[in-house]
């Protein structure tokens, strides 16, 4: 008999191992961290904390793992979730639809898919999902002229608050250190402050000498603090920050990669882009 139910605590070990078989480029020690970290950051309530799983005589056969985060959307409050890894043993790719329904169902959730295949792309645009983002911009930001007299600061992850910014961002910017993040805050003089979350960027195994925009609270913030952040990389041997993009970013000098790093959602809210805050990436790593 199939079944469909959530995943628990207790079959966290087993889905590891299921996932570790699925997905051959990622270690084992890979999900096992991710699904610790899940298993303590906050959840909404009434939502599951890890996903769904399809079990055939007492053992998982499928997953589908779920990031449900609280969000405020121009104002609103709303539930993101990240439909964050997909797997079912070939045996059992039938009732994939089954999988998928179950961990689909709320219409009032906007599930967001940051990291699909592009042999996927019709299956999920099927199922109701939108592009939002369309590729990659590469920018190069050490040859921005720099503000005057700015600063870039490091936030660690045991900081409780940071001047100038929201409690909200502030506890963001601590949260992404945690998980592994370069947390940043620009100051100009007697200008406001600018929280950015930056993560290394790798392809497979090797790790590139840029950083991938995980978080900004408006494009328009990057590009003025573009200069300062760029010298700030250079020094570490970090040449470029790509973000999510549907073309050339004005007033950057960069490269825009269409179709490379697609992001769909389906929902009430259209995800913004440079926004991948409590994502996969940060939370199972790049």
């Amino acid at each position: 008999m199939i079944r469909c139910r959530e995943i628990g605590a207790a079959d966290l070990d087993a889905i590891a191992d299921l996932l570790t078989r699925g997905f051959p480029i990622r270690s084992r020690n890979y999900w096992i961290d991710g699904l610790r970290r899940l298993s303590v950051r906050e959840t909404p309530d009434n939502f599951p904390r890890f996903g769904y799983m399809l079990e055939h005589d007492r053992r998982p056969v499928g997953a589908l793992l779920l990031i449900h985060t609280a969000r405020n959307d121009d104002g609103c409050a709303s539930i993101r979730c990240n439909l964050s890894s997909w797997y079912l043993e070939p045996a059992f790719r039938s009732y994939a639809p089954m999988l998928t329904k179950v961990a689909q169902r709320n219409k009032d959730v906007t599930y967001v898919n940051i990291s699909p295949a592009q042999w996927t792309w019709r299956a999920i645009e099927a199922q109701g999902f939108r592009r939002y983002c369309g590729g990659l911009f590469f920018s190069f930001p050490a040859v921005s002229r720099p503000v005057k007299a700015m600063r870039v600061e490091v936030v660690g992850p045991d900081a409780q608050t940071v001047d100038g910014l929201s409690e909200a961002d502030g506890a963001l910017l601590a949260r992404h250190a945690a998980y592994g993040c370069l947390s940043l805050v620009c100051r100009a003089a007697d200008g406001p402050a600018f929280p950015f979350v930056l993560q290394p960027m790798r392809v497979g195994r090797i790790r590139l000498p840029a950083m991938q925009m995980i978080y900004c609270p408006d494009v328009a913030d990057y590009v003025a603090c573009a200069g300062a952040i760029g010298r700030f990389l250079l020094r570490r041997g970090r040449i470029s920050i790509a973000l999510d993009a549907n073309g050339p970013v004005v007033a950057l000098v960069g490269i825009y990669r269409k179709q490379i790093g697609c992001k769909y959602f389906k929902g009430p809210h259209c995800p913004r882009l440079a926004d991948l805050s409590d994502s996969e990436l940060v939370i199972y790593g790049p």
